[in-house]
């Protein structure tokens, strides 16, 4: 049974280092359940604050790094390297800090990888990665964590609003004409995020109050991409102060 929990920090760095301490957690508990783990990452301001949090806490050492898989939700096609991708973000905030088995890092393709500047065959490739990856008749892996920034138009990962990849059954997907740059993306839909065990939808600042009011109001996951993903067995909200100005009362009373 799927659970649902918001909950609001201070302000964005106790929200990172709340989250931080939240992951390393899950991981732990996965490994002493599978022997293993794996954790879907996002990117953006938070997320680097988040990535520098686990590099810099002390409990990161009861993780055992080389046994966690590392996927990511979307990734601007971008040459490997660019500093706007979200590999190299994670890589420089933390992954290469930490003793992981680099045949566990799970890069999305780049814009001068084997595919070249075709998105379309980049996608098809990581959503062959992910089925290789996957165990029985599934054809995703199992997530543990699925992590997830909520944009200030409702998208998460590079599902935009009204976007073809709203309704698209395909796991993973290429974006053309992003309304954010860079205009070429690549990004797991709906339909793959909600496979995971827990979504953890991040989110701080004051601009992003509008779209996570709406997402817990009841809106559609067209108009909303956010208020369209969940976890199958908890989907959580961890947002800051400034992010929850407009959540809906019920929400507001439980974070008194």
């Amino acid at each position: 049974m799927t659970s649902s929990s918001v909950v609001v920090h201070r302000d964005a760095e106790i929200l990172a280092q709340a989250v931080a301490a939240r992951l390393i957690v899950r991981l732990i508990d996965a490994q002493a359940n599978r022997g293993s783990a794996s954790v879907v990452l996002t990117g953006g301001r938070i997320a680097a604050r988040i990535h520098a949090a686990v590099r810099d806490s002390p409990a990161r050492e009861a993780v055992d790094w080389s046994a966690v898989d590392f996927w990511w939700g979307d990734e601007r096609f971008l040459p490997a390297g660019d500093p706007e991708r979200n590999e190299t973000q994670a890589r420089e905030a933390f992954l290469d800090t930490l003793p992981v088995d680099p045949a566990r890092v799970h890069a999305m393709p780049a814009a001068d990888g084997p595919d070249g500047d075709d998105p379309e065959a980049a996608a098809a490739r990581y959503a062959a990665e992910l089925a290789d990856s996957a165990t029985g008749d599934l054809v995703l892996p199992t997530f543990d964590v699925l992590m997830l920034g909520v944009g200030e138009d409702g998208h998460v990962a590079s599902v935009f609003p009204g976007h073809p990849a709203t309704y698209d059954e395909r796991d993973v997907v290429a974006v053309r004409g992003a309304p954010k740059p860079p205009p070429n993306r690549i990004s797991l839909t709906q339909r793959a995020i909600n496979t995971a065990r827990e979504v953890w939808l991040v989110s701080s600042g004051f601009g992003k109050a509008a779209a996570v009011g709406l997402a817990l109001s009841g809106a559609g996951p067209v108009q909303i991409p956010a208020a369209g993903v969940h976890g199958t067995s908890a989907t959580r909200w961890l947002l800051d102060a400034d992010a929850a100005v407009e959540l809906p009362q019920k929400f507001r009373s439980l974070n008194k």
